[in-house]
């Protein structure tokens, strides 16, 4: 069930609450960016696009929604994890996270030995810059990398140098952060599977604890979209990506990194305990513009322009563009859905008799695999997890 809105109107969110028995996350959102990639869709604005908005008024902004969002849960449980996401969160400068970190704390606790991430881009970042959000309380830093083949950032419209991603990652471990993520972009128009090798190289040489690899998706509205619709360039092909991510997982395999996500692979004890709440169907708050969150059955999300957003929260109100309410047909694809993706399996318990025969047939056709009471995936399986999905639902 979806709430819509009339025009005029206000969205109020229904009542909702935090488990205590439940691991709870807050993402914060920062809509900022210096250029957009072009292949990019996410919630971000350059500063010709902002209308005025800057880093200052969001923060005001954000304080504001940190204090309504422990007021509406009453007594908030203990803060597991933090992720700060975007956007390009570095943009904000030590100083600047650790102010968004002292917004959550002056209203929510963080529990003990708290994961707390932040994304940030290789060209804003520096060893003076890992050495403050390591004072401030981050623990764990994500760089995107995407490629060290410089035909490669191009394509993708990234302007950091070929090197300097793996040379932030080296600069966070020296300033102490043990726990150090690089994503890669793999498939892009113009990368040959050497270019990605020697990317998976760098990362593994950096260092760092953690790769993420995901294939290029053209999304509607992007650049990249309207490059490979006039025929620029071609779109990705899916057996190239399937190529790639076999070449990835090999490599990183080999380096002693093991896949737990069909797209993030770590060294023990690595894992992104944010990401695995939400692909547990965990609950979070969701503050900034645009911003996602889920509690109990309901999901909402903020409205999207920061001017818009700091408008709602200065007249006191959540910033809530719409929500739903999930029923349980739509909590159970999701849960197969994220469950599937994941090295612990889907626990077999949870399907129904129907699919449980459509798993056992995937079983027989070598896309997944029973581990004591869950199906995981095979090798195979990753490479087609979206139509393994399908075939148990449908």
């Amino acid at each position: 069930m979806t709430a819509h809105v009339e025009a005029g109107q206000r969205t109020q969110l229904p009542p909702v609450r935090a488990h205590r028995d439940r691991p709870f996350g807050i993402y914060i959102h920062v809509p900022f960016c210096a250029v957009r990639c072009g292949y990019c869709d996410f919630n971000t604005y350059t500063p010709a696009e902002l209308g005025g908005a800057n880093p200052d008024g969001w923060l005001a902004a954000l304080r504001t929604e940190l204090r309504l969002a422990a007021e509406r849960l009453g007594a908030p449980p203990e803060v597991q994890t933090v992720f700060v996401g975007g956007g390009t969160p570095s943009l904000l400068g030590a100083v600047g996270l650790g102010a968004v970190l002292d917004g959550i704390r002056d209203h929510f606790v963080l529990a003990p030995g708290a994961e707390v991430t932040t994304e940030s881009n290789p060209e804003s970042t520096s060893p003076r810059f890992f050495a403050g959000v390591r004072a401030a309380g981050y623990t764990r830093i994500s760089l995107g990398m995407q490629s060290t083949a410089s035909h490669v950032l191009a394509a993708l419209d990234r302007v950091h140098a070929p090197g300097r991603a793996v040379a932030a990652a080296r600069e966070a471990r020296a300033e102490g952060f043990d726990h150090v993520n690089l994503d890669l972009i793999y498939g892009t128009p113009g990368e040959s599977d050497e270019d990605l090798l020697r990317s998976a190289d760098a990362a593994i040489e950096a260092g760092v604890d953690h790769v993420s690899g995901y294939a290029l998706i053209v999304e509607d509205g992007t650049a990249l979209a309207r490059r490979v619709r006039r025929g620029e360039i071609p779109a990705p092909d899916d057996d190239v990506h399937a190529r790639r991510y076999e070449l990835l997982d090999r490599r990183l395999g080999d380096a002693g990194f093991d896949w737990y996500e069909v797209s993030n692979w770590s060294r023990a004890g690595g894992e992104c305990r944010h990401n695995i709440g939400y692909w547990n169907g965990g609950q979070w708050w969701g503050a900034g513009p645009g911003a996602h969150s889920h509690l109990d059955a309901t999901r909402w999300w903020n409205v999207k322009h920061p001017n818009a957003y700091a408008s709602v929260l200065d007249a006191g109100e959540l910033p809530v563009a719409d929500f739903e309410v999930l029923d349980a047909d739509t909590a159970h694809v999701e849960d197969v859905m994220l469950g599937v993706r994941l090295r612990t399996g889907l626990p077999a318990a949870t399907l129904s008799d129907q699919e449980r025969d459509r798993a056992a047939q995937a079983v027989r056709d070598g896309l997944l695999r029973a581990e004591g009471p869950h199906l995981v995936l095979t090798d195979r399986g990753r490479l087609l997890a979206d139509a393994v999905v399908r075939d148990l639902l449908t």
